[in-house]
């Protein structure tokens, strides 16, 4: 009797695994106008309105280490995680839900101290914590978010609306938050063994923020309504500048152009990759983290989105044929790749 086969997660690659086990899932409820497949679920509410909602969970030792994560910046991150998931469906947050798996290794005390970093976060975003759940946990501390949010149901942006010619926009800068954990994982490394430890962090001061405490672009999907544009098609970037602007082109079925010397990067990504022999442009590109929110209007949208200041064009979409692509300089294509599922 021969076995059955054996699968390894790595081979179907992360949004794979996602396909497979939900494949058989069909919507059976008229309310439910999105389910997987995009930064957060689509549920009808009523009167024109949607609520939108996402669920995230960080696990010590995967997501984040606590030998220099500290817990009010981890509580901070988690709602922003969540958070950004519901921006990214150009959607208005506000609400989350915290739920805990805790390991008998920390006390009460560290538990204020993440609470106080989830409060800081929902103060600053105006957003309620209304309930959630606590576990023991017998692998480390875990960390699950769940957000809510609420948009009128033709301001929602999914994946899949990106049209031909369609301008690619992202806001702030990429690969900081990556090159952030590469600079406290090398003190980790160095300082291992050293009595009373002093990191090395002067001159990086933003890129350990940007990876500690990244903060959630409320503040561009507020302007975008002001400017009156609702994006053709938004994600989140938490998984590199590659693979999201894949899950992009594989959700509206299309191509895209991303030109290399457009790409935003700040003066510190750069600074610490060339002292770490590491590329900046791969940070941006397969790092994640960022939390920013890479998004596509139409060409006509340009001048609006200029104005707004913060966002920096740096492709266009192409038909599905063309595949998408990164544009170096002397015109030459590099064909994007997701780096996808990961074990650490």
């Amino acid at each position: 009797m021969s076995e059955k086969k054996r699968t390894e997660i790595s081979e179907l690659g992360e949004f794979g695994l996602i396909d497979r086990l939900t494949s058989k899932f069909a919507t059976k409820q008229n309310s439910t106008l999105r389910g997987v497949g995009d930064d957060a679920a689509v549920v009808d509410a009523g009167n024109g309105e949607v609520l939108v909602i996402s669920t995230d969970t960080l696990l010590e030792g995967v997501d984040f280490d606590l030998t220099y994560f500290p817990l009010k910046h981890l509580g901070y991150k988690a709602v922003t995680i969540g958070v950004s998931d519901i921006l990214a469906m150009n959607a208005r947050p506000e609400q989350i839900m915290l739920s805990l798996g805790v390991s008998s290794k920390l006390p009460v005390e560290a538990l204020d101290d993440l609470y106080e970093g989830v409060h800081f976060a929902c103060e600053e975003l105006g957003i309620d914590l209304v309930g959630g759940d606590t576990s023991a946990s017998m692998t480390g501390l875990v960390v699950g978010v769940t957000a809510i949010g609420r948009a009128k149901r033709e301001s929602v942006a999914y994946r899949s609306g990106a049209q031909l010619n369609d301008l690619i926009c992202i806001t702030g800068n990429l690969g900081a938050a990556y090159m952030g954990l590469h600079l406290l994982e090398r003190e980790k490394r160095v300082l291992r063994d050293v009595a009373n430890p002093e990191p090395q962090f002067e001159g990086y001061e933003y890129l350990l923020e940007k990876y500690l405490k990244p903060r959630a672009r409320k503040d561009v999907v507020e302007q975008l309504a002001e400017e009156g544009i609702v994006p053709t098609a938004m994600i989140d970037l938490s998984d590199g500048l590659a693979s999201d602007m894949l899950q992009i082109c594989r959700a509206s079925k299309c191509g895209a152009r991303i030109y290399l010397e457009r790409i935003p990067i700040a003066k510190q990504t750069s600074a610490l990759a060339e002292e770490m022999h590491a590329d900046p442009v791969v940070a941006a590109l397969n790092g994640g983290e960022d939390h920013e929110l890479l998004f596509t209007v139409p060409l006509a949208m340009q001048e609006k989105v200029m104005r707004m200041g913060g966002i920096d064009v740096i492709g266009h979409i192409t038909a599905e044929s063309t595949g998408a692509a990164l544009v170096t300089p002397d015109g030459s294509d590099i064909r994007l790749k997701a780096q996808g599922f990961k074990e650490d």
